[in-house]
């Protein structure tokens, strides 16, 4: 084992573990709810790359295990003349760290297919029974329980039951409209696939399991916090009480569903005091400082 081994090592702890359970416990995560996705999309790309050099670091040399970290932060694949020239050690290493920098892509990829082919069908279903509303720009479909959904990706549309049409006023139907509509121009049905795939990789990861339930709720709080960029706070929180009942196909998002009443909450509490985004960035960069001792025995060692 080489001292390199410290930093990829203090990665993975701090990442795998410290990190989620510092923000599943944190108050800003949930007012902040883009910054709180960009530390859980960031602890998966650490975790992943950390895990991936951590076997080389602890069987390799300190110049191997350099050749190798080069390779894969480049994404760089060696060439013919020096993937054969590679010892036993290296080759095992490489191949170890290019499973595991791949297996969360491949499972991202396949989770990607299996949800277009879901909604690609749905949408068939949609063509047959429901009809195109230009005013509202939406496929309003014959259901008595109110429903606001979309279906993201190629196929996105926004699908609105009678129901709904005929339970909310105007101004709430507009607000479920206009989070549905986030959803789809954030793309957020590829950041709910990752987190799913990552997940299936590394299931009893804190990282993993924490992430995979945090992941679709910060979505619907973003996705509500740019619908309110439209609509009035009353409004949305209605329409997401009216809709709470309401529930949507696999790979689609609604406006309602289980979360409802929390997402209710807080779009009706205002923020305490203090700055949610300071206490956010304190929050990681603890857990940055976590690794320094790690960084500074590394970089003590010659080599």
């Amino acid at each position: 084992m080489n001292h390199h081994a410290l930093v990829p090592l203090g990665l993975v702890l701090v990442t795998g573990f410290l990190v989620p359970w510092l923000v599943v416990r944190a108050r800003w995560a949930q007012q902040v709810p883009r910054l709180a996705l960009a530390v859980w999309a960031a602890c998966g790309a650490v975790f992943t790359v950390a895990t991936a050099l951590l076997p080389a670091q602890l069987v390799l040399t300190s110049e191997s295990s350099h050749r190798l970290t080069d390779m894969v932060l480049t994404l760089r694949l060696p060439s013919p003349e020096r993937l054969f020239a590679l010892e036993g050690r290296e080759l095992l290493a490489f191949a170890i760290a290019l499973t595991v920098v791949s297996l969360p892509g491949v499972a991202f990829l396949r989770r990607l297919a299996r949800a277009r082919r879901v909604r690609l069908r749905h949408a068939g279903v949609l063509r047959l029974v429901g009809r195109y509303d230009p005013d509202l720009r939406a496929t309003v479909l014959d259901d008595d329980r109110p429903a606001v959904y979309c279906l993201p990706g190629r196929s996105r549309r926004v699908v609105v039951s009678s129901g709904a049409v005929h339970t909310l006023t105007p101004a709430q139907l507009a607000a479920a409209l206009a989070h549905e509509r986030a959803h789809i121009a954030g793309r957020h049905h590829l950041l709910v696939a990752a987190a799913e795939s990552f997940s299936a990789v590394f299931p009893r990861l804190p990282l993993a399991r924490h992430g995979g339930t945090s992941v679709p709720l910060l979505l619907e709080m973003t996705a509500d916090d740019r619908a309110l960029r439209r609509c009035t706070r009353d409004a949305l929180a209605t329409a997401l009480y009216a809709l709470a009942s309401g529930r949507a196909p696999r790979s689609a998002f609604a406006a309602g569903g289980p979360s409802a009443a929390l997402r209710m909450r807080r779009i009706l509490t205002p923020y305490s005091a203090g700055h949610p985004v300071l206490r956010g960035l304190f929050t990681i960069t603890s857990a940055a400082l976590a690794m320094t001792p790690l960084i500074i025995a590394c970089c003590s060692f010659p080599g």
